[in-house]
Formats: structure tokens, C-alpha cells, sequence
């Protein structure tokens, strides 16, 4: 019995199954990593491995007259654990998402961070996965990670505060707030980000952006089309006014 660098790995358990689910044998490892179990007859089996740190195996065997030689090779699991952290302030962030992907975008493992902003994840095997943090307020992220292939493998990620964009459209003249008027923000490269309606206070709010240019459309009355830009941190307001010709 080998862990997955060759090493032994004694006092792992091994069960013998026959193929109708019945326990016929177990036995443990011993400091070598040999072991023996003994078959009720010829046939086919069920050989379960598992051992504390690592992932459990299985593998189908087939016993004859003979003693049989089979060796098991058992994957060490291991551990991610680190801290997400605000970009510009570097306090912790409390609460946020951590998800933990393979390869094939398969979800294998997923927590929340504390009020201290740390996480931990463990049961993970050795190998490369995508890190994926995401929290409110902030624009999520996806970052590498290489898990080694034993202890607790160190990753900190930071969160960067999504830029809002919120104002009041006004009617021209008495410039009174302007309900249901549909305000549409479109990025630099001409695309649609988001649109919205004001609501009964003409009040809009656009949320979760990312710095740069932006125009702001604004439809009620004639369209009024303006530019601005965010910083990528905090809180903007841009108030419009639409103007009725005949005002």
C-alpha cells in the first residue's frame, strides 16, 4: 500500500466486497504498507482502500488458485486556506464566497469567509485549480492556484469595490424628479452594461462597474446623452435633466 509519491502508508484499511456488496475481509496496512486478506473462494472482488489524508480507492480484483500480488497507490488529499482581503484598504472581507474548480470547471470544493476574512478548505487532492471569490460590493475575481501535494497550500486574493453610478433625472423647467424614465449606460466600446427605470424619486442606480468611460443615456422626454467616468472605487452620483422642446 503506496501513497501517491511511492511512500507506505501504513495503517490504511482494506476491505474485501464480493460483487453482491457483502464484506468477506478487511484488514490494515502494516508499517511497510504490506498487507494480506484472505478470499472465501475464486471469483471476483471488491478491493477498498482507504487511509486518514488521503482519497479512498477501489479497484476490481480477481482471484485464482494462487496468492495474488496487488499493490493500491492512494492519493494524498490536501489543503487551501488564505484570506480575502479589500484591494484599495487591505481589511479583510467578511462573508465572501470562495469556490474552488478543477480543471474541467467542475465545483470540488467551496466556502465563506469569516469575519477575519480567512478561509479553509480541506479533502483537496494535488494539482492545479481555479480559486473564484466573489462578495457584495465588490467585483469577483478568479485567480490560479497550485495545491501541493501535501500540508495546506496559502492563497491571499483581494476584492476590488465595484464603482456605482447613481443620480436623479429631472424634468426641464420646474425640474421635477422624472418617474420611469429609462436610463441606459453604455461602456466605451459602445456596449449596452445595464439599463435601468428611475423610480418614483427619478432616482437610478447602476451598480458592481468597472472603472472607465461610460455614457449615460437618459429617455423620457427627447434622449439627453452625456459622458462620464468612473475612478473604479467608490460612489458617483450624475444627475440629468430632460427638456421638453416646447419648455
Amino acid at each position: 500500500m503506496n501513497g501517491g509519491e511511492g511512500a507506505p502508508v501504513p495503517r490504511a484499511t482494506l476491505t474485501l466486497i464480493d460483487l453482491n456488496g457483502r464484506q468477506v475481509g478487511r484488514a490494515s496496512a502494516q508499517a511497510d504498507g504490506g498487507y494480506a486478506l484472505t478470499a472465501p473462494g475464486s471469483g471476483s472482488y471488491v478491493l477498498i482502500a482507504a487511509a486518514d489524508g488521503h482519497q479512498p480507492q477501489a479497484a476490481t480484483v480477481v482471484v485464482g488458485d494462487q496468492p495474488l500480488s496487488y499493490d493500491l497507490v492512494l492519493s494524498g488529499t490536501a489543503g487551501l486556506a488564505g484570506a480575502v482581503r479589500d484591494a484599495a484598504a487591505a481589511t479583510p472581507v467578511a462573508g465572501a464566497m470562495v469556490v474552488v474548480t478543477d480543471v474541467r470547471g467542475e465545483v470540488v470544493a467551496s466556502a465563506t469567509t469569516g469575519g477575519d476574512g480567512t478561509f479553509g478548505l480541506q479533502e483537496l487532492v494535488a494539482g492545479a485549480f481555479t480559486l473564484a471569490v466573489s462578495a457584495p460590493g465588490y467585483r469577483p475575481t478568479a485567480v490560479p492556484v497550485e495545491v501541493a501535494a501535501s500540508g495546506t497550500t496559502r492563497c491571499e486574493v483581494e476584492l476590488r469595490a465595484g464603482a456605482r453610478l447613481l443620480g436623479v433625472v429631472r424634468a426641464g423647467g420646474a425640474g421635477t424628479p422624472l418617474a420611469d424614465a429609462r436610463v441606459t449606460l453604455v461602456d466605451a466600446a459602445g456596449n449596452v452594461v445595464a439599463a435601468t427605470t428611475t423610480a418614483d424619486d427619478g432616482g437610478y442606480t447602476f451598480t458592481d462597474l468597472a472603472e472607465g468611460d461610460y455614457t449615460v443615456i437618459a429617455s423620457g422626454y427627447p434622449p439627453v446623452a452625456t459622458s462620464v467616468t468612473l475612478d473604479g472605487t467608490g460612489e458617483s452620483g450624475f444627475d440629468m435633466t430632460l427638456v421638453h422642446p416646447e419648455d
